[in-house]
């Protein structure tokens, strides 16, 4: 059991960070970048929360390393990925991770972000500057990763949070 979740954490990793700039959607006059949060949410329902906020941890590390990130996103994946788990793991309702990696991406994560950009990014913003974009790019990959759950799910028979 833990060769498979480290092999689909080790997946997750990979597709995460190669599809991190490759696939946007125009939004409100902004391009959201969501397939971080969608691999949140597949990493929350299959692997449960504290192994989903490692692999947000990291993409988060390898993005940064290939110029491809900024330190944003340790705050909004890691916070997201965790809550995603959590939420599904206290209800056993996909949704409910839906809602944990919008919360915890486009409310938590998007308030943590604001020491990050002030103190270590040296930005002048305010506090809630970045729950619009953190919370629009969450929901389209929530979303993404949702439906991509429901494929795996059907086609593979994957066992979702395997017990410790």
């Amino acid at each position: 059991m833990r060769l498979k979740n480290m092999t689909l954490m080790a997946m997750l990793i990979a597709v995460g960070t190669i599809t991190a700039h490759l696939i946007s959607i125009p939004t409100l006059g902004a391009r959201v970048f969501p397939m971080q949060h969608a691999i949140n949410v597949i990493a929350g329902i299959m692997l449960g929360p504290v192994n989903a906020g490692i692999v947000a941890f990291l993409i988060a590390v390898l993005r940064n390393i290939l110029g491809i990130g900024t330190l944003l996103a340790f705050p909004g994946g890691i916070v997201g990925a965790v809550l995603a788990g959590y939420c599904y793991r206290w209800t056993r309702k996909e949704h409910f991770a839906l809602a944990g990696e919008v919360v915890g991406t486009g409310l938590f994560g998007a308030l943590l972000a604001y020491p990050v950009a002030r103190i270590l990014l040296g930005q002048a913003v305010l506090a809630y500057a970045y729950i619009i974009p953190f919370s629009l790019s969450s929901i389209a990959g929530a979303i993404i990763g949702w439906a991509a759950v429901k494929a795996l799910s059907s086609v593979l028979k994957v066992e979702r949070e395997p017990q410790l």
